[in-house]
């Protein structure tokens, strides 16, 4: 493993689906679940305002890259839909892309573009992109709930249709 992590925060409806299955993916070194993107400090679960349900990913960019992060996050999620993941609905269920740097904004847009070009989704990728903020992390009961709860509630699967042909990393990087 090399000595350095990259940082990923995304959103894409309820936390403990998507902290599911990214763990499982090779090259994550951490996950945590918590609120971003919104409005209240010190965001909880019964208190987090216009916050994300987000997922906090820290990745070894030598074994995963951040393009491969994003193309696996829009086949767990459905990035089409407003304010929505299956049938939780609001604002803490939005799809979105919490960039640390000028980079992951640069690879989060191009990935979002190579989705909507490739009409393999329901609809139109509608996303947030925004430079990251706070995170809040979610309370204990909530980090690692699928692994504690193995048949717990869960909207998020991996969808082999929603999958974009392969391209050349380096273009993506």
């Amino acid at each position: 493993m090399s000595s350095t992590t990259e940082r990923a925060v995304l959103a894409g409806g309820c936390f403990w689906g998507m902290q599911d299955l990214i763990r499982k993916r090779p090259g994550i070194v951490s996950t945590r679940v918590g609120y971003s993107g919104g409005d209240v400090p010190n965001a909880t679960y019964k208190n987090h305002g216009t916050h994300a349900e987000a997922i906090e990913i820290m990745f070894d960019p030598g074994q995963t890259s951040y393009r491969a992060l994003l193309e696996f996050f829009f086949q767990i999620h459905d990035p089409s839909t407003v304010n929505q993941q299956g049938n939780d609905l609001g604002m803490s269920y939005r799809s979105a892309i919490y960039y640390v740097d000028e980079r992951q904004k640069a690879i989060a847009e191009d990935t979002i573009a190579d989705v909507d070009a490739s009409g393999l989704w329901p609809g139109k990728v509608v996303t947030e992109v925004e430079p990251v903020g706070d995170f809040w992390e979610a309370e204990p009961e909530h980090q690692d709930y699928l692994e504690r709860q193995p048949n717990g509630y869960t909207c998020h699967f991996a969808r082999p249709d929603w999958v974009l042909p392969r391209r050349s990393e380096t273009a993506a990087e």
